[in-house]
């Protein structure tokens, strides 16, 4: 199987980025090709052979990654899978490729795969990486229903089926959009402890838009995919579980006024899920209410 690798940077990382581009380098098996994005910025010196692309703006990271994708022909097909993975992360390991290969190979309903991420420092996975409910054992492998953006495999033809990531989210919930849409057609989605992808331990909420565009994004998201009954519910659900969190005052005005824009803003194409993927994402223990 091909394997190309997405990549995208605001170029303010150039050390951390020529260390994640020689993990890549490293990998087993047929040459990983790269292609990186600087979204809205000069792209770093790279290793030859690394082919670059430089965005007059940023579009965020859904649309500089869907860029990446058909950097690989229409939907990325010149490649049977793509790796994405943060411009600060570095690959733990260098049969990450090659136990992507096999795992697709071996599943071919299997359509996404999400990496382990864990602290280069001490090794801890935060429990917000691992993409399931049941979140104490980083180190349990599982089907899960939504992936890390930054650490994952994707199969192309995912994509050629489903399109690519939802452009208008800018960030946050791109990755939960994309696989529900996948789930709805029958793919399934791994999380793999033994592929790891070192990245410094960080907090969300260190981006500016963190509380506006989450809330915003989060109404998007159920409005696009979720059957009307389930709309009010998962966003009631969420709107407690944010209260329950007791942000700052500020957090919490930033939160509410991405909630409102959600609902009065457009959302993109609204493609509800056929209620046996609900009861799919159900039985694999997160069912789309929370």
């Amino acid at each position: 199987m091909k394997v190309g690798a997405v990549i995208i940077t605001m170029g303010n990382r150039p050390d951390e980025l020529r260390a994640l581009l020689d993990s890549v380098a490293k990998q087993e098996g047929d040459r990983v090709e790269v292609v990186v994005v600087g979204n809205g910025s000069p792209v770093p010196d790279v290793p030859e052979g690394v082919r670059t692309i430089e965005l007059p703006e940023n579009l965020g990271i859904p649309g500089g990654r869907n860029v990446g994708i058909e950097a690989f022909g229409p939907g990325g097909r010149d490649v049977d899978v793509l790796l994405f993975l943060d411009d600060d992360g570095l690959l733990a390991h260098h049969d990450t490729a090659e136990l992507c290969r096999g795992a697709f190979e071996a599943d071919p309903r299997l359509g996404i795969i999400s990496f382990r991420i864990a602290d280069p420092e001490t090794g801890e996975t935060q429990r917000r990486h691992v993409p399931r409910l049941r979140a104490s054992d980083p180190m349990r492998s599982s089907r899960v229903t939504t992936f890390l953006g930054g650490a994952n495999a994707v199969r192309t033809r995912v994509f050629a089926e489903v399109g690519g990531l939802p452009e208008e989210f800018f960030y946050a919930h791109e990755e939960t959009d994309l696989a529900w849409r996948a789930l709805d057609a029958g793919w399934m989605i791994d999380y793999r402890s033994d592929m790891v992808l070192y990245h410094p331990t960080t907090a969300p909420s260190r981006h500016a838009v963190y509380h506006r565009m989450v809330a915003r994004n989060r109404v998007w998201l159920a409005r696009r995919n979720l059957p009307a009954l389930l709309v009010p519910v998962y966003l009631g659900v969420w709107l407690l579980l944010t209260l329950l969190r007791k942000p700052s005052g500020p957090a919490l005005k930033a939160w509410f006024g991405g909630f409102k824009e959600g609902w009065v803003s457009s959302c993109g194409p609204r493609r509800p899920m056929k209620w046996r993927t609900v009861w799919r994402l159900t039985r694999l223990g997160r069912p789309p209410v929370i």
